[in-house]
């Protein structure tokens, strides 16, 4: 079935250029010169992809993905003209699964939406994990603790799989990045950190001492039960 990609950019050439590579790829796609009309269109057309720029006249690109992230798991790619490593890492605190940084390929957005959408279907291997109090269902991409359920992102959920595969193991970043199948995050294995840090939002609860996701200083990341 046809995918229908969203593009939300201000920059009409921008919105051409993509719409040529993707349509020549299969996908269908719909777009919004603003950052209002393009957070409505989420919801009313249900793409199966949001290509999401951050700067845009209304309501800017990084509120637009948080409040994707409050309903939804859609997945989102960023594009953004700041070259700055501290606003790409903002970009994945936010919830996007990837970024690209302009001026960028056409082709690359491509072949990252998708990767994306990959990760985003049935994805390899059981859909449902179990292992001790956290179940994970790969159906609706959450995860699902004694005390409740969150929804996670496709990249959230790749990571959480494999570290809590292996409890009490350490992951090094360059570990979860190739968890997260194919996800290029150029030389920023930084990026790891934002989404660690979102899984803690979402499954630990300090305020009450539960921590499952463990910094190991110098080597990476464990999970505990």
């Amino acid at each position: 079935m046809e995918k229908t990609i969203l593009i939300i950019e201000d920059e009409q050439q921008i919105v051409e250029i993509c719409r040529d590579y993707l349509q020549a790829a299969g996908f269908s796609v719909i777009s919004a010169a603003d950052g209002l009309s393009g957070f409505d269109l989420v919801w009313k057309a249900n793409p199966s992809l949001v290509v999401l720029d951050l700067m845009l006249p209304g309501m800017d690109g990084m509120e637009i993905c948080r409040r994707i992230r409050e309903k939804s798991s859609k997945p989102v790619i960023i594009l953004t003209a700041r070259h700055r490593e501290l606003d790409k890492l903002e970009g994945l605190e936010s919830g996007a699964d990837d970024y690209l940084t302009k001026p960028f390929s056409p082709r690359e957005l491509v072949a990252r939406i998708q990767t994306v959408l990959r990760r985003a279907g049935n994805g390899q291997g059981d859909k449902n994990f179990q292992k001790a109090a956290l179940q994970l269902d790969r159906d609706h991409y959450r995860a699902i603790l004694p005390w409740g359920e969150v929804s996670l992102t496709p990249t959230e959920f790749d990571i959480l799989a494999e570290l809590s595969s292996r409890p009490g193991e350490i992951f090094s970043r360059g570990d979860l990045l190739s968890a997260a199948r194919g996800v290029s995050f150029e030389s920023y294995e930084r990026a790891i950190d934002s989404h660690i840090r979102n899984l803690r939002r979402k499954i630990d609860r300090e305020e009450l001492g539960e921590r499952h996701i463990i910094t190991v200083h110098g080597f990476g990341y464990k999970y505990v039960e």
